[in-house]
């Protein structure tokens, strides 16, 4: 298991290389690369410069003995009824598949879309269109459990209680996907983690994205700072023999701090997760 962190919130304050310098010089054994701005047009990510800029980048974590192990694409990565936006992101989805295989990460989550009608059929429907591009990048998708929202609070919607999500990494039936689970969106939905960790198991399982909320806000912060149960998820964790890496999408802890503070912020980040790691080690059965 392999401790890895999101690029996000540091690439937005500084640019990518330097968020990459910062992950790799505060101990993390790998890189979650962000794409989410890939939704907007003047994204460098965009233009004919990704790949150059995506071997640069590259090469710093390699330079520092590091690699990247995981990505996050673009979303929405579709809207129900707006076929021009579908169009217009799927060509983006796929592009966000190549740069994590030139990256060199393994898994690349891709979010499923809550649709009115005909959900599972249209979420399957999209993720074999994006399977040769997964096959071509020598990159797994990755599901996510995901909520929704009904105007006045956090509501299920797709892949967001275990049942769910089984059923549409079932129907996929191909190895070039895995699941992604989200703890923190588990309590937002009604559901408890640890549960959802053992209702997945270790087949299904394949990535997580690590943070704490209030089960009432998707607050994506530091563990051990609101409300989730972490000896309880990190005993799952463990009882699954979960093999997938230890990855952090908490970066709004950083949020408030100032810059010149980030190196230290992300020490502290790292601190946290190798303690949490050592206690999934420890619940596994012997």
């Amino acid at each position: 298991m392999k401790l890895v962190t999101q690029t996000e919130h540091l690439s937005q304050r500084f640019g990518d290389e330097t968020a990459v310098e910062i992950i790799c010089r505060s101990g993390f054994d790998g890189i979650d690369y962000s794409m989410f701005a890939m939704e907007k047009d003047d994204c460098l990510l965009n233009t004919t410069a990704y790949e150059k800029h995506a071997l640069n980048l590259r090469s710093i974590a390699e330079a520092c003995g590091k690699t990247f192990e995981q990505a996050h694409a673009p979303f929405p990565t579709c809207k129900d009824g707006d076929e021009k936006y579908n169009r217009m992101m799927m060509e983006r989805v796929k592009r966000s598949i190549e740069i994590a295989g030139i990256l060199d990460a393994k898994i690349i989550v891709v979010h499923p879309v809550a649709y009115k009608k005909n959900q599972l059929e249209k979420n399957i429907a999209m993720y074999k269109e994006l399977e040769e591009a997964a096959k071509k990048s020598g990159v797994k998708i990755a599901l996510e459990n995901m909520w929704g929202w009904n105007g006045k609070k956090i509501i299920p919607n797709v892949c967001s209680i275990a049942e769910d999500f089984n059923r549409h990494f079932d129907s996929l039936n191909s190895k070039s996907f895995t699941c992604c689970l989200d703890l923190g969106h588990c309590g937002l939905v009604g559901e408890n983690a640890a549960d959802m960790i053992r209702d997945m198991g270790h087949n299904r399982l394949g990535a997580l994205h690590v943070h704490d909320n209030n089960n009432i806000n998707d607050n994506h912060t530091l563990p051990y700072i609101m409300n989730m149960d972490w000896d309880a998820i990190l005993m799952a964790l463990g009882q699954i023999d979960y093999s997938g890496n230890f990855t952090y999408e908490a970066d709004n802890f950083l949020a408030r701090f100032p810059s010149d503070l980030m190196p230290a912020c992300e020490k502290f980040m790292h601190d946290v997760g190798r303690s949490m790691m050592k206690k999934i080690d420890f619940y596994r059965v012997k």
